[in-house]
């Protein structure tokens, strides 16, 4: 501190010693505040400041990884998304082979019902066409025996005579003949 002092003495009163006396300057507190002052600045650097930029560094850090977190989540929500709607659209194309397959199938069934119900009702008609045409023969068998019956009758009373059994089944074959006819 003096070593200052007497340096600014021994110029023989230059222009820093001229200032120094019109301001009043202490040179000795002076300097004593100067070095305080490092001190105290060297002192908030080592203990203040260079935790505290350790820590905007660490929280930097953690921001990047964050924003790259971030990065990574979107790429793999759109990857995931896209996943999703690979699966929708071979889901929807499954629904729809489903139900094209189920109409077929619907579609044979009932072709096969209405085969079953077409074959039943031939079957059906061919039964009444067979129950009608036995009906009628037997009917017409009947209605044969009946004219027979009806023509001996009135043979017998018209010719006023008993006729044989030879003589009635003749009569009777022959008015069957002129009726089938």
């Amino acid at each position: 501190m003096n070593a200052f002092f007497l340096l600014a003495e021994t110029s023989g009163g230059g222009p820093l010693e001229v200032i120094g006396r019109t301001f009043g300057v202490d040179w000795p507190h002076l300097t004593a505040q100067i070095i305080s002052f490092c001190i105290v600045c060297a002192l908030l650097y080592r203990f203040s400041y260079r935790p505290v930029l350790a820590m905007l560094e660490e929280r930097r850090k953690r921001i990047a990884e964050g924003l790259a977190n971030a990065e990574k989540i979107k790429t793999e929500l759109a990857q995931t998304e896209g996943d999703r709607q690979k699966i929708m659209q071979q889901v929807g194309a499954e629904a729809t082979k489903l139900v094209e397959e189920a109409r077929a199938a619907a579609a044979r069934f009932q072709q096969e019902e209405t085969r079953k119900a077409s074959a039943a009702a031939q079957q059906m008609m061919l039964s009444a066409s067979e129950a009608a045409k036995r009906e009628h023969d037997r009917m017409l068998a009947e209605l044969r025996r009946e004219v027979g019956r009806l023509v001996v009758e009135t043979t017998a009373a018209v010719v006023g005579k008993v006729l044989t059994p030879e003589d009635q089944r003749r009569l009777a074959e022959e008015a069957a003949r002129q009726l089938t006819s």
